[in-house]
């Protein structure tokens, strides 16, 4: 599996993770992810981290579980909401 993290236009890729074979994502993945992405920002668009940061992603138990939330939180980063 593929995560791609890209700038709003959408044409400037941030970070792309790869899920080696046989691992399965969880929040405590997800969350090692946005540490990455939290330093790739850091290294590629450093103004972005000043200015917020904004995920839009699905529902999918890692991405809403308590542990992502706080990490969330924890940096301030926004969720655009999307309906179930």
């Amino acid at each position: 599996m593929a995560t791609v993290f890209w700038d709003a236009k959408g044409v400037y890729v941030i970070l792309l993770d790869i899920l080696p074979h046989g691992q399965c994502i969880n929040a405590a993945r997800y969350c090692s992810t946005l540490d990455r992405l939290k330093e790739a920002i850091r290294r590629k668009r450093p103004g972005l981290l000043r200015r917020g940061v904004v995920l839009q992603h699905d529902n999918a138990t890692p991405y809403s579980a308590n542990l992502t939330q706080q990490w969330l939180q924890r940096y301030g980063w926004e969720i655009l909401p999307r309906p179930p």
